[in-house]
């Protein structure tokens, strides 16, 4: 069960970004990910690392 918890989240915050997107034109989702990136990696990052343990 743990083991699905972060691809389930990537997906449902990567949902939110997209569904922002459409609905508030003033929101540019592109930019987002371009700043917010690294983050991602480092999230899995701290994921790998707690699950081996």
């Amino acid at each position: 069960m743990k083991s699905n918890l972060v691809p389930a989240l990537i997906l449902i915050v990567l949902g939110a970004l997209l569904l922002a997107n459409n609905l508030v034109p003033e929101f540019r989702i592109w930019a987002v990910l371009i700043d917010w990136w690294p983050l991602a990696l480092i999230v899995l990052g701290v994921s790998m690392l707690f699950r081996r343990s």
